[in-house]
């Protein structure tokens, strides 16, 4: 597998900003890249050396939840919140939106929306598919010009159903993979949502990317358990699992616990790597700790590995 360090304190937020948490980051064409968080300024861009460029998002965003950005720098942002998705340009300018805000479906009628968590794009046709969620169990695709074509999957534990849809990916071949948190596994589609595969051996798999590069790679950030039984049992969480197409596990990111510690994780939401295979990571560490400690507190959300030649 490829070899990582963690470059501490990368990313320089301006005086007096907060992320709260960074519930999710990808890369443009130019390597800059853009948190999604959940404080005042939703989306925060930096360049590859982490200095800051620019914010956008300020009071359009109900929950911020996933992020993708598209092969011409479209910027596609999950809502969880108010139950959308939408596209904009890399300055923050709104094109489109899929979803009525502040609308929910039906909890877990398969209609689109009730909390989407994720926008993966196919590399053959650009059409969207979209993982739905919180409050559905259910893959949509759309095509580019945001018109509904079909959705696929319902609440279960068999082949194709889904026990919370968190995020979403392709790889070249146009193959959907879905990261069915609570099935503890990623699941494999085609482009028309016919079962194929699925990846197992993770537990709650929550970010994850498709690296194209070298063959493919599969990036699985994993969250630990909410279960106080097992809270403090090593090896489940806490970490980034890297395996290929096939499933077959490549390495590990991380620690046998969850920590605060560089390259130690509390919670992985959203993982991405540059064109370099530099790889960045995202967690809601707001959400999984800080709110829970008295005082509450603000914990890293966001580090930067540099990929180690070799």
């Amino acid at each position: 597998m490829p070899a990582f360090r963690v470059l501490e304190g990368w990313g320089k937020l301006p005086e007096g900003w907060h992320y709260v948490e960074a519930a999710g980051v990808a890369v443009d064409s130019k390597d800059n890249v853009y948190v999604f968080n959940r404080g005042e300024h939703p989306v925060i861009v930096f360049d590859r050396e982490g200095n800051f460029l620019r914010s956008w998002g300020e009071g359009l965003v109900g929950r911020a939840h996933g992020i993708t950005i598209g092969p011409e720098d479209e910027v596609w942002l999950t809502d969880d919140g108010n139950h959308t998705i939408r596209k904009f340009t890399p300055e923050g300018k709104l094109l489109l939106t899929i979803g009525d805000p502040d609308k929910p479906a039906t909890l877990q009628s398969g209609t689109p929306f009730n909390r989407p968590t994720h926008v993966a794009l196919s590399p053959l046709t650009g059409d969207l598919f979209i993982s739905d969620g919180y409050g559905n169990s259910r893959v949509h695709k759309y095509d580019p010009k945001g018109r509904h074509l079909f959705s696929w999957g319902e609440p279960g534990t068999d082949p194709g159903c889904f026990n919370l849809p968190h995020n979403i990916a392709t790889d070249a071949e146009g193959l959907v993979y879905v990261a069915d948190r609570e099935n503890h596994r990623v699941q494999i589609f085609d482009g028309e949502g016919r079962y194929l595969a699925q990846l197992n051996n993770l537990h709650r798999p929550c970010g994850l990317l498709i690296d194209r590069r070298e063959g493919g790679q599969v990036y699985v950030g994993e969250l630990g358990t909410d279960l106080a039984v097992n809270q403090n049992v090593p090896n489940l969480g806490g970490r980034v699992s890297i395996l290929s197409l096939k499933g077959d596990l490549l390495g590990r990111i991380g620690d046998r616990f969850r920590g605060e510690k560089p390259g130690q994780f509390v919670a992985p939401h959203g993982v991405v790597t540059d064109s370099r295979g530099d790889l960045y990571v995202a967690e809601v560490s707001w959400t999984a700790k800080g709110r829970h400690e008295n005082p509450p507190r603000e914990i890293r959300s966001l580090q930067k590995f540099v990929r180690v030649p070799g």
